[in-house]
């Protein structure tokens, strides 16, 4: 948890307070450790079982703004699609999920994968709660910032100019809110289960639009298709787009909204500057907001 604990303060605080934490929540809810201990820069996972013997996983993730419905996404699913939430309490941010296999999406190959994600987006895009957070007022900060940006920025400034017109209209239409969007589905956000095959994990839920989900799946898992960078993402937008019936010219224009402003996090967060190398991730934004529209 070194490189979470570096990301501030308030990070490197919850890290200090995670094992007593973790302690805590396995007393209290009587659960026995059962395997090695995962995390990434935002949760802990421990494998556990039950006191009636069920195996299980106990998450607790960072109190921050992306995890505080977390558990309301996946009450909202009730395991259709998604990982089954057994308990929770959200105050601690701390969720008691079903055992699934440590098999994801990585392993498939990629259209594959883009056709079983297309699937769940089915499952998973249903009316959402009023509780959730708008896609049309979360993309305001960004818009702002993009058009603050200097004109000498390392991007394409007619690109620039694009992803602020496009999400300017966004903010402005009603259809940019209203579905429950888990906003982070990739290859590696998709487990293989008991209960199902194939189930999604790790919501960053948003009150949103579908066509918003497509860009993680064109961005991640981009070395592979080296060589052929267009037409690998093209190939890829195309599956996801026809399996899952969406309207080609919206999920066009969030993706490039979604690549510019990737880009713009790069620039201006000191964070993203310590995670992603400079050329590699600011050439791989544009590369993926270009394929789509070429």
């Amino acid at each position: 948890m070194l490189a979470t604990a570096e990301r501030g303060p308030d990070r490197a605080a919850w890290v200090d307070r995670l094992p007593g934490l973790l302690n805590g929540l396995l007393e209290e809810w009587e659960l026995t450790r059962e395997g090695q201990t995962v995390h990434g820069f935002t949760a802990v996972v421990v494998p556990v079982i039950t006191r009636s013997g069920r195996p299980a996983a106990l998450k607790v993730a960072f109190p921050d703004e992306e995890t505080e419905l977390e558990h309301l996404a996946l009450t909202r699913w009730n395991g259709d699609g998604a990982v089954q939430l057994l308990r929770a309490d959200p105050h601690r941010r701390a969720m008691l999920l079903e055992h699934l296999r440590d098999v994801s999406l990585l392993e498939a190959w990629d259209l594959e994968a883009c056709r079983v994600v297309a699937e769940l987006y089915g499952r998973l895009h249903v009316p959402a709660p009023a509780q959730f957070r708008r896609l049309s007022g979360a993309i305001i900060e960004p818009l702002t910032r993009l058009r603050a940006l200097e004109r000498n920025a390392p991007l394409p400034r007619r690109m620039v100019e694009q992803a602020i017109s496009l999400a300017g209209d966004f903010v402005r239409d009603e259809a940019t809110d209203g579905t429950l969007v888990h906003t982070d589905l990739h290859y590696a956000n998709v487990l293989l289960g008991d209960r199902e095959t194939w189930l999604a994990i790790d919501p960053k839920p948003l009150s949103g639009d579908p066509h918003f989900e497509v860009a993680p799946m064109l961005w991640n898992r981009s070395a592979e298709l080296a060589g052929d960078l267009r037409n690998g993402i093209r190939r890829r937008f195309h599956t996801l787009v026809d399996e899952a019936g969406l309207d080609e010219d919206r999920a066009r224009d969030w993706v490039v909204v979604r690549m510019v402003m990737n880009a713009l996090w790069r620039l201006t967060d000191d964070r993203f500057s310590r995670e992603i190398p400079d050329d590699d991730w600011l050439t791989l934004c544009i590369a993926v907001a270009k394929a789509v529209q070429d």
